[in-house]
């Protein structure tokens, strides 16, 4: 069986990617491209929309997967907590499916879950995350994702305030860890997360130097959004290490 896949966002980095590998996989075939001109209606024979675009756009998107009872994978950075409890609310009585991915990297995958892992044994975390000049959103969607876990699996402990939390220097605090965002030119996708303790540093490195990096992961999310149903947030989810 394919699946009919809709792409919106198609002339952009990571959209021009899906197509490539939407086009070479046996199990799919491209039904429509989208762009910033076309209506979501051109999406309307599909059974899973991939998207890669705004936030403010991203939400239309998923509004109409969701009426149309459909498949989305959701690329988009932005959907915190927040929204993805309100979300989570709006797929509560239907069967559409989607599946919310930070990061498509395999790599920054594992990274953010050993920074989730490491957080229980350390009260001092920062979090630096640099993305090429282009990127227009800050912090990134993977740091947000990753102060997220970190703060998750630091539940049941004593979370200290964040020193320097009145400072505007320090960073962005999401979920009581100080993000910093670099945009700089040279730069694809980069992010390290510092864990100081006594007398010690953990540091927890990933970086892409090329979109080619979130190939698998477009596949992987794709093939499990084709069977969703509800809300699934995160690649680790998707390939099972968080069940």
């Amino acid at each position: 069986m394919k699946y009919k896949v809709a792409v919106v966002g198609s002339t952009g980095r990571m959209g021009k990617l899906a197509l490539e590998l939407i086009d070479a996989a046996q199990d799919f075939e491209i039904v429509a491209r989208l762009d910033s001109k076309s209506e979501l209606v051109e999406a309307a024979d599909a059974d899973i929309i991939f998207e890669v675009t705004k936030l403010e756009v991203s939400e239309k998107v998923v509004d109409f997967a969701i009426e149309h009872n459909k498949k989305i994978v959701v690329g988009t950075s932005g959907w915190n907590q927040s929204k993805l409890a309100d979300l989570d609310g709006k797929l509560s009585q239907n069967e559409a499916g989607v599946v919310v991915i930070p990061n498509f990297s395999i790599g920054s995958m594992l990274a953010t879950s050993f920074a989730a892992q490491a957080a229980k044994y350390f009260d001092s975390i920062e979090i630096v995350e640099a993305h090429h000049a282009g990127k227009i959103d800050s912090p990134s969607g993977t740091a947000v994702r990753t102060a997220e876990l970190i703060s998750q699996s630091r539940i049941d402990l004593i979370q200290p305030l964040i020193p320097g939390v009145d400072q505007p220097a320090r960073g962005q605090v999401v979920s009581g860890v100080p993000i910093h965002s670099l945009r700089l030119k040279g730069v694809s996708a980069k992010q390290d997360v510092y864990l100081g303790g006594e007398s010690e540093l953990l540091t927890i490195s990933h970086e892409t130097t090329s979109v080619a990096a979130y190939s698998a992961g477009i596949l992987m999310a794709l093939r499990y959004a084709a069977t969703a149903k509800g809300l699934t947030v995160g690649l680790a989810t998707v390939a099972g290490l968080n069940s």
